[in-house]
Protein backbone atom coordinates (compact mmCIF):
# COMPACT_ATOMS: atom_id res chain seq x y z
CA UNK A 1 0.00 0.00 0.00
CA UNK A 2 3.24 2.21 -0.03
CA UNK A 3 2.63 3.18 -3.70
CA UNK A 4 -1.22 4.09 -2.56
CA UNK A 5 0.41 6.56 -0.18
CA UNK A 6 3.03 8.12 -2.77
CA UNK A 7 0.17 8.25 -5.34
CA UNK A 8 -2.02 10.37 -2.71
CA UNK A 9 0.76 12.43 -1.74
CA UNK A 10 1.43 13.42 -5.32
CA UNK A 11 -2.33 14.29 -5.55
CA UNK A 12 -2.14 16.82 -2.76
CA UNK A 13 1.38 18.51 -3.85
CA UNK A 14 -0.11 18.96 -7.52
CA UNK A 15 -3.13 20.24 -5.99
CA UNK A 16 -1.55 22.86 -3.85
CA UNK A 17 1.10 23.73 -6.78
CA UNK A 18 -2.40 24.35 -8.64
CA UNK A 19 -3.95 26.44 -5.83
CA UNK A 20 -5.67 24.73 -3.22
CA UNK A 21 -4.19 25.80 0.14
CA UNK A 22 -5.86 23.12 1.92
CA UNK A 23 -4.22 19.81 0.45
CA UNK A 24 -1.39 21.25 1.92
CA UNK A 25 -3.00 20.77 5.83
CA UNK A 26 -3.47 17.26 4.46
CA UNK A 27 0.62 16.93 3.54
CA UNK A 28 1.15 17.94 7.32
CA UNK A 29 -0.69 15.84 9.09
CA UNK A 30 0.35 12.88 7.26
CA UNK A 31 3.89 13.48 7.22
CA UNK A 32 4.45 15.63 10.55
CA UNK A 33 4.82 12.84 13.14
CA UNK A 34 6.42 10.76 10.91
CA UNK A 35 9.28 13.81 10.04
CA UNK A 36 9.55 14.55 13.70
CA UNK A 37 10.25 10.34 14.58
CA UNK A 38 12.96 10.89 11.98
CA UNK A 39 14.34 13.98 13.28
CA UNK A 40 14.33 12.28 16.25
CA UNK A 41 16.97 9.21 14.95
CA UNK A 42 19.26 12.23 14.57
CA UNK A 43 19.27 14.20 17.54
CA UNK A 44 17.73 12.88 20.71
CA UNK A 45 16.18 15.66 21.83
CA UNK A 46 12.00 15.63 21.47
CA UNK A 47 12.18 19.36 21.86
CA UNK A 48 15.05 19.71 18.99
CA UNK A 49 13.23 17.38 16.89
CA UNK A 50 10.21 19.53 16.82
CA UNK A 51 11.99 22.62 16.36
CA UNK A 52 13.24 21.20 13.33
CA UNK A 53 10.34 19.76 11.83
CA UNK A 54 9.10 23.18 12.06
CA UNK A 55 11.48 24.63 10.31
CA UNK A 56 11.31 21.67 7.29
CA UNK A 57 7.95 22.43 7.01
CA UNK A 58 8.75 26.08 6.08
CA UNK A 59 11.59 25.66 3.36
CA UNK A 60 9.18 22.67 2.23
CA UNK A 61 6.27 25.13 1.73
CA UNK A 62 8.79 27.41 0.25
CA UNK A 63 9.92 24.78 -2.24
CA UNK A 64 6.88 22.80 -2.83
CA UNK A 65 5.90 24.53 -6.17
CA UNK A 66 9.69 23.84 -7.73
CA UNK A 67 8.98 19.72 -6.90
CA UNK A 68 8.97 17.97 -9.93
CA UNK A 69 7.84 14.36 -9.55
CA UNK A 70 4.84 15.21 -6.62
CA UNK A 71 5.16 11.53 -6.01
CA UNK A 72 8.36 11.62 -4.62
CA UNK A 73 7.35 13.96 -1.58
CA UNK A 74 7.97 11.58 1.03
CA UNK A 75 11.75 11.07 0.06
CA UNK A 76 12.00 14.62 -0.39
CA UNK A 77 10.69 15.90 2.90
CA UNK A 78 12.62 13.58 4.39
CA UNK A 79 15.70 14.56 2.56
CA UNK A 80 14.92 17.90 4.00
CA UNK A 81 14.90 17.02 7.64
CA UNK A 82 17.54 15.02 7.75
CA UNK A 83 19.58 18.13 6.16
CA UNK A 84 18.09 20.34 8.87
CA UNK A 85 18.87 17.67 11.68
CA UNK A 86 22.67 16.84 10.05
CA UNK A 87 22.47 21.28 10.42
CA UNK A 88 21.12 21.35 13.64
CA UNK A 89 23.72 18.26 14.99
CA UNK A 90 26.74 20.31 13.41
CA UNK A 91 26.22 23.26 15.31
CA UNK A 92 25.65 21.41 18.38
CA UNK A 93 28.51 19.92 18.33
CA UNK A 94 30.73 23.02 19.43
CA UNK A 95 28.36 23.45 22.23
CA UNK A 96 28.73 19.91 23.41
CA UNK A 97 32.76 20.11 23.09
CA UNK A 98 32.69 23.27 25.57
CA UNK A 99 30.62 21.46 28.07
CA UNK A 100 32.55 18.00 28.12
CA UNK A 101 35.80 20.04 28.21
CA UNK A 102 33.96 22.15 31.53
CA UNK A 103 33.32 18.39 32.82
CA UNK A 104 36.83 16.71 32.25
CA UNK A 105 37.69 20.16 33.98
CA UNK A 106 35.94 19.72 37.07
CA UNK A 107 35.98 16.00 37.41
CA UNK A 108 31.62 15.49 37.43
CA UNK A 109 30.96 11.60 35.84
CA UNK A 110 27.80 10.88 35.00
CA UNK A 111 26.65 7.84 35.98
CA UNK A 112 25.81 4.97 33.37
CA UNK A 113 22.59 2.78 33.87
CA UNK A 114 23.10 -0.76 32.80
CA UNK A 115 19.92 -1.69 31.74
CA UNK A 116 20.51 -4.51 29.53
CA UNK A 117 17.31 -7.21 30.10
CA UNK A 118 15.51 -8.16 27.11
CA UNK A 119 16.27 -8.09 23.70
CA UNK A 120 15.02 -5.05 22.62
CA UNK A 121 17.43 -3.57 24.86
CA UNK A 122 20.48 -5.89 23.98
CA UNK A 123 19.55 -5.03 20.04
CA UNK A 124 19.30 -1.24 20.82
CA UNK A 125 22.40 -1.14 22.47
CA UNK A 126 24.70 -3.29 19.74
CA UNK A 127 23.00 -0.60 16.97
CA UNK A 128 24.05 2.32 19.07
CA UNK A 129 27.94 0.67 18.37
CA UNK A 130 27.18 0.67 14.77
CA UNK A 131 29.07 4.15 12.65
CA UNK A 132 25.98 6.78 12.55
CA UNK A 133 25.64 6.27 8.71
CA UNK A 134 24.85 2.69 9.06
CA UNK A 135 22.41 3.32 12.02
CA UNK A 136 20.75 5.60 9.59
CA UNK A 137 20.38 3.24 7.12
CA UNK A 138 19.03 0.52 9.12
CA UNK A 139 16.28 2.83 11.01
CA UNK A 140 15.45 3.87 7.24
CA UNK A 141 15.14 0.72 6.02
CA UNK A 142 13.32 -1.11 8.75
CA UNK A 143 11.75 1.27 10.59
CA UNK A 144 10.65 3.54 7.64
CA UNK A 145 10.06 1.28 5.68
CA UNK A 146 11.99 2.99 2.56
CA UNK A 147 13.73 1.51 -0.25
CA UNK A 148 17.41 1.57 -1.35
CA UNK A 149 16.37 3.71 -3.77
CA UNK A 150 15.05 6.23 -1.77
CA UNK A 151 17.34 5.60 1.26
CA UNK A 152 20.09 6.76 -1.36
CA UNK A 153 18.25 10.03 -2.18
CA UNK A 154 17.26 10.80 1.21
CA UNK A 155 21.23 10.65 2.22
CA UNK A 156 22.47 11.35 -0.64
CA UNK A 157 24.67 8.65 -1.35
CA UNK A 158 24.63 5.70 -4.00
CA UNK A 159 22.11 2.80 -4.20
CA UNK A 160 25.45 0.76 -4.09
CA UNK A 161 26.79 2.38 -0.75
CA UNK A 162 23.58 1.98 0.61
CA UNK A 163 23.67 -2.04 -0.02
CA UNK A 164 27.05 -1.49 1.11
CA UNK A 165 26.39 0.00 4.65
CA UNK A 166 23.17 -2.04 5.22
CA UNK A 167 24.81 -5.34 4.52
CA UNK A 168 27.99 -4.48 6.47
CA UNK A 169 25.41 -2.61 9.88
CA UNK A 170 23.99 -6.28 9.75
CA UNK A 171 27.25 -8.45 9.82
CA UNK A 172 28.72 -6.20 12.42
CA UNK A 173 25.28 -6.54 14.73
CA UNK A 174 25.46 -10.51 14.12
CA UNK A 175 29.01 -9.88 15.71
CA UNK A 176 27.99 -7.52 18.30
CA UNK A 177 25.40 -9.75 19.65
CA UNK A 178 27.06 -13.13 19.90
CA UNK A 179 29.59 -11.63 21.81
CA UNK A 180 26.65 -10.21 24.53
Amino acid sequence: MKTTRFVFDGLMVLEYQSGNVKSLSVLVNRHHNRLCRHSYRYTNDVEASKDIVQDSWRVIIKKLNTLKDPNSFSSWSTKIVTHKSLDYLNKLKTSQRNLKSYAENNQEQVPKGNDDTGKVTQLLSAIKELPENQQMVLKLFYTEEYSLKEIAEILEISVGTTKSRLYHAREKLKKILKNK
